[in-house]
């Protein structure tokens, strides 16, 4: 059974949410704010499958709260806003929130992104290539990793399944609607900045400049495109 962290300051709300996802057989332990989510996080954190954030906290803010998870994990983050301000959304993808959902929103909506992410995440088939290699780098689809001629390259998850649907459609020209559709289950809206600032945080992660990138090209009025050569491989 997947296993879920929420911290939400709101009792009625966490109360729902607890006896709803239970009834679509997740696990969820639940916290009322900061302090209380870091002692669960802390006690569970290699058997979370999903991580959801309320932003707006009595003792701190979701957004501190993401920071400290992605220093320590790759798990699955959801965080819950209140505001309509953009400027929200974009911070809290910077800092590595794989999606955000607006207040109000209802448990089922909530539900369709976590079972989204998760088969984004979470569904390795035996069929399907372990390993893509591209301009010396190797990523690993089962430890959901990326080693470049430095090392480990320190990537979110969505900065992860960003890259993942790039090689596994290298060479293809991707429009916004694909690429949002392909790693967060959701249309780009007019207002989306979302992808602009994940492209480039991954060019970042991979040295490829953005003035002049060699992996990650941008085409003009189409969309982007994986230029690199990539093979795949089971071992």
């Amino acid at each position: 059974m997947r296993r879920i962290l929420i911290v939400d300051d709101d009792k009625k709300t966490r109360v729902l949410l607890k006896a709803y996802l239970e009834k679509n057989q997740y696990s969820v332990d639940l916290a009322h704010d900061g302090a209380t989510f870091l002692a669960e996080f802390n006690r569970h954190a290699d058997a979370l499958s999903m991580v959801i954030l309320d932003v707006m906290l009595p003792d701190t803010d979701g957004f501190a709260l993401c920071r400290t998870v992605r220093q320590r994990s790759n798990v699955p983050i959801i965080m819950l806003t209140a505001s309509s301000d953009e400027t929200d959304r974009v911070v809290g993808l910077e800092l590595g929130a794989d999606d955000y959902i607006s207040k109000p929103y209802s448990p089922r909506e909530l539900l369709a992104r976590i079972k989204a992410i998760h088969r984004r995440t979470g569904m390795n088939h035996a069929a399907a290539p372990r390993y893509y290699r591209f301009a010396g780098f190797t990523l690993d689809t089962v430890e959901r990793t990326v080693t470049g001629p430095d090392g480990l390259v320190p990537l979110t998850g969505m900065d992860f399944q960003l890259l993942k649907y790039f090689v596994e459609h290298a060479g293809d020209i991707l429009d916004r609607s694909v690429l949002c559709e392909g790693t967060r289950g959701r249309d780009a809206g007019p207002m989306d900045r979302f992808l602009d600032v994940q492209i480039s945080r991954l060019r970042l992660r991979l040295n490829d400049s953005s003035g002049n990138p060699r992996l990650i090209k941008t085409v003009r009025g189409a969309g982007y495109v994986f230029s690199a050569d990539v093979t795949a491989a089971h071992a």
